[in-house]
């Protein structure tokens, strides 16, 4: 057993904001602590291991809800970007292999540089369903955390087809088997309807219009997809990529699409690229709608986002939403290369380079803030980087600095464009995010979003997932949380001094099983065989391509 003494402890779910309490481990769990007569013999038997964490910070270990760290998009990036791995190289140490990190690091980097943070959930954004198996092939290589994807729906002809029938059980019944088959943890939407559209040279514009091969307009996708979704009791809704991502004056699809779904449980993802304004009276054509997209967000109880922070400097933009890609290819004039993933999804990557001074990177960069900043409620609004299209997750303990510390936020606004005051409201909001504030947004949040219930606190029956800091009263914010003292990983150490321990593992994989009828599978046959390029046969992910994997039950939430 072990005893984390003295601990100063941030847990929003159940409601401790820096309480100084012992913490109990065993059998890679948080526990209650033992009788005394357990206690004295655990002692007698040298079975008690103690730490004391005498003025240190400990939270949960964090649960990144969106990011890009495995499968064939993820990889493309790599290779399309030497010169992103030529700045950041990693030495082979002991047992920790070598690899390569900045923008998009390779699988082992990834892990470590995850768990040098404290993190020690991260889910997989998305995963075409076809290249699933290349998806757990890269999880067997990330290290230490605990891991699972996102399968992409939104433009899948099977569903697309059965919503175009009006077949909701039909849906229902493939999105089951989908999931079943691919081990993913639940399903993505990426600019439903328009990135099949797109593939067929056409444009749609809002959710109301329609433009692919089974005149369905985004509506109606939206709508049978939550809809499955609810049906399928998946512990986390269907996340969302909106229509008109990335576009100037694309709030309104935004809060249109918010309106749609607010029946429904409704995770949008990376919603800074969704909530810009249109200024036809400015050269740049360009804005902040955060005033409307946090007002909308504060009224709906269903509804949670990431906001897919912009940081400064090298990124590199990856999505299943390809005509977003060839924008930027055609804007920045930057390398891409783009994918058809057959009946399923498409893809696109460009390199990015966020600049300081350029005044629409700059008004980008405010509005992941002023949301941050506008949306009331923590529990809504979660840390995200979008990694790496809006830069790498490395720079979450930069981010959690600018929400904690006005002053220093200030200090940071006056490098950027001369003008940004005029674009932007950013300087005139005075809130300070709070411990217990990060711990929300950086792990309980998440963790309740995804349906997690042994992630993201510390209560008796979590997983041992901890991370400790030290105190930000006398150290700087960022380094805090960048180098944090110790994290445990399911109960045992994997980080001390700021170090990682020789002690390399994988994590678990985490899946979802939700029920569906069998029937399905004869119901697609004979247009998988007609249309694939494999069998339906061969398709699913065979029990061989995991290493640890562990069950998410399908309940019903509100």
């Amino acid at each position: 057993m072990l005893r984390l003494k003295n601990a100063l402890i941030y847990d929003p779910t159940n409601n401790k904001d820096g309480v100084k309490e012992d913490i109990w481990i065993q059998d890679e769990k948080i526990v209650a602590e033992p009788k005394k007569s357990v206690l004295k013999e655990l002692k007698e038997n040298n079975d008690l291991e103690e730490i004391d964490l005498d003025g240190k910070i400990v939270m949960a270990g964090g649960v990144d809800i969106h990011s890009h760290i495995a499968g064939p998009k993820v990889n493309s990036g790599r290779v399309l970007r030497p010169e992103d791995h030529r700045r950041d190289n990693v030495a082979r140490k002991g047992k920790l292999r070598s690899g390569v990190g900045s923008t998009v690091p390779s699988s082992y980097v990834t892990g470590y540089r995850y768990s040098l943070m404290g993190y020690t959930t991260v889910m997989e954004a998305a995963g075409p369903p076809m290249k699933a198996k290349h998806i757990h092939e890269e999880f067997n290589d990330l290290p230490y955390i605990d891991k699972g994807f996102l399968v992409l729906s939104g433009n899948n002809y099977f569903v697309l087809k059965f919503i175009s029938e009006n077949n909701q059980q039909a849906l229902k019944d493939y999105l089951g088997w989908l999931i079943n088959a691919t081990g993913a943890f639940g399903l993505k939407v990426v600019n439903p309807g328009g990135v099949e559209a797109w593939k067929e040279g056409k444009r749609m514009r809002g959710i109301e219009e329609k433009g692919t091969y089974f005149d369905l307009s985004p509506k109606e996708i939206l709508l049978g997809l939550a809809q499955a979704a609810a049906d399928l009791k998946l512990p986390h809704p269907i996340h969302l990529h909106t229509n008109d991502l990335g576009s100037a004056g694309n709030y309104q699809t935004t809060i249109n699409t918010m309106r749609l779904l607010e029946d429904y449980r409704l995770h949008i993802t990376h919603i800074q690229f969704s909530s810009y304004g249109k200024n036809e009276e400015s050269k740049i054509k360009f804005a902040t709608a955060t005033d409307e997209i946090a007002a909308e967000i504060n009224k709906q109880s269903k509804l949670t986002v990431d906001i897919g922070q912009l940081v400064f400097g090298e990124a590199t933009t990856m999505t299943a939403d390809g005509i977003l890609e060839y924008n930027l290819h055609k804007l920045s004039g930057n390398k891409w290369v783009n994918t058809d993933v057959e009946m399923e999804t498409g893809s696109g990557i460009v390199p990015m380079n966020y600049k300081k001074k350029n005044l629409v990177n700059d008004i980008q960069w405010a509005t992941g803030m002023e949301l941050f900043l506008k949306i009331d409620d923590p529990w809504k609004v979660f840390l995200t980087t979008d990694h790496p299209n809006a830069g790498p997750f490395t720079a979450y303990p930069w981010i959690i600095k600018l929400l904690m510390n006005k002053s220093y936020r200030a200090d940071y606004i006056s490098d950027l464009h001369a003008k940004f005051d005029e674009y932007t409201d950013l300087s005139s909001l005075d809130r300070e995010y709070s411990l217990s504030d990060i711990a929300v947004i950086s792990r309980s949040g998440p963790a309740k979003a995804l349906g997690l219930k042994n992630k993201g606190h510390l209560g008796v029956g979590a997983d041992a997932d901890i991370a400790v800091y030290n105190n930000i009263s006398d150290n700087d914010i960022a380094e805090v949380f960048a180098h944090p003292v110790y994290v445990f990983k399911s109960g045992r150490m994997i980080v001390k001094d700021g170090e990682l321990l020789n002690n390399l593992e994988i994590g678990r994989t985490l899946v979802t099983k939700p029920d569906y009828d069998e029937n399905i599978i004869e119901l697609i046959r004979e247009d998988f065989q007609k249309y694939y390029s494999i069998s339906i046969d061969n398709y699913s992910v065979t029990d061989n391509y995991y290493d640890k994997v562990e069950v998410i039950p399908c309940t019903t939430r509100e």
